[in-house]
């Protein structure tokens, strides 16, 4: 079949999200598309609203095997996540459930509506030695469908009747609703949260994370949790050059003034079929630097714009790599963002109805 240019748009820029098409899954043989614009054949909206789709999943907790993700465990109640962040690694994912990495990963969520007894379950598997599991490291478990699931919380509240830590990453306000649960946990060193913040800019914000809260709204995240005792840092997560990497100071001086005590970054790294949707938006939104953006990217991979070794996809390599770690090293240094002493605490963890356990 012949496969439309992924730059034509004849349907103009879809606001509101971050990819402007379906990209190809890499698993299909065929795909269909639409040869003339014009033609009055039957076609699918292309605005077409966000759709649910409820599953009893067979499992939820996963061991992370990547040595360089930070994380041990991860559980995941949403697959696909309707923020639409353009740049965003989990979008290859969406393929293997069918779909595209594209519009697809935006607006077909995959709900796992029994995820709450899935954790339970696995709680109490003997010789469960509570290490901390992240929520999520896949899509934000605060996107917008967690207003109507809720199952985020349902986690977390299971996670704090088992006293079992938790290290949460988001970008969401909507975390805010559950900060009872985590100003209970927050203090006995049982839950840490990670915001991330790519830019102060709204009107990238706004481009590149199209249904995300605003700056402003995560820093308050991170000043309200702070308050209550919640270990809490910033993620810049991804940096682009060219784009946000002048911001890197800037965003962590506002998220130390805001109460956060840690901070981590991730380089711009572009893997399958991230890099046709990622290269489209950059094309619509910035033409004028489209090309040296493109270029700076490939100068941090080697030439590429990804690479898939543990320990260097994450930074990046080279001489824009390297500044971007300097700066960023530097300025968490300066801001006091360099606290690596915290741990979560495992030796409260307890069965429901049982006496504390100790490690």
């Amino acid at each position: 079949m012949k496969r439309t240019d992924p730059n034509e748009d004849p349907g103009g820029y879809k606001k509101g999200r971050g990819a402007q098409f379906n990209t190809k899954n890499r698993f299909d043989a065929q795909e269909v598309v639409r040869e003339h614009p014009e033609s009055i054949d039957d076609w699918s909206d292309p605005d077409q609203p966000t759709i649910f789709l409820e599953q009893e999943a067979k499992s939820l907790v996963n061991k992370v095997d990547s040595p360089d993700v930070g994380m041990w465990y991860s559980m995941n109640p949403y697959q696909g996540c309707e923020h639409g962040c353009i740049y965003c690694y989990a979008r290859n994912a969406h393929e293997y459930l069918g779909f595209s990495a594209g519009l697809d990963f935006e607006r077909k969520i995959v709900v796992k509506t029994n995820a709450p007894q899935l954790l339970r379950h696995f709680l109490m598997k003997p010789g469960w030695e509570a290490i901390p599991i992240s929520l999520s490291g896949n899509t934000d478990c605060y996107q917008p469908a967690e207003r109507k699931y809720r199952l985020t919380r349902a986690l977390l509240s299971v996670c704090r009747e088992f006293n079992q830590p938790v290290g949460l990453i988001t970008k969401n306000a909507a975390i805010l609703q559950d900060k009872d649960i985590l100003a209970d946990m927050g203090p006995k060193r049982l839950a840490s949260v990670l915001v991330t913040i790519t830019t102060l800019q709204e009107d990238l914000r706004r481009r590149m994370e199209p249904r995300t809260t605003t700056a402003a709204q995560r820093l308050g995240i991170i000043d309200e949790l702070s308050k209550l005792g919640v270990r809490t840092g910033v993620m810049i997560g991804p940096v682009i050059p060219g784009l946000n990497d002048h911001e890197v100071q800037r965003i962590l001086k506002a998220a130390a003034d805001a109460g956060a005590t840690f901070a981590a970054y991730t380089f711009v790294r572009l893997n399958g079929a991230i890099s046709i949707l990622f290269r489209d938006w950059l094309l619509k939104n910035f033409p004028d630097r489209a090309d040296k953006v493109w270029h700076m990217i490939q100068d941090g991979h080697g030439g590429q714009v990804n690479d898939s070794r543990f320990g260097v996809r994450m930074k990046g390599e080279g001489q824009m790599a390297q500044m971007v770690a300097q700066q960023f090293r530097k300025y968490r240094s300066l801001y006091g963002l360099d606290n690596h002493e915290w741990e979560h605490d495992r030796t409260r963890f307890s069965l429901p109805g049982r006496q504390m356990r100790l490690f």
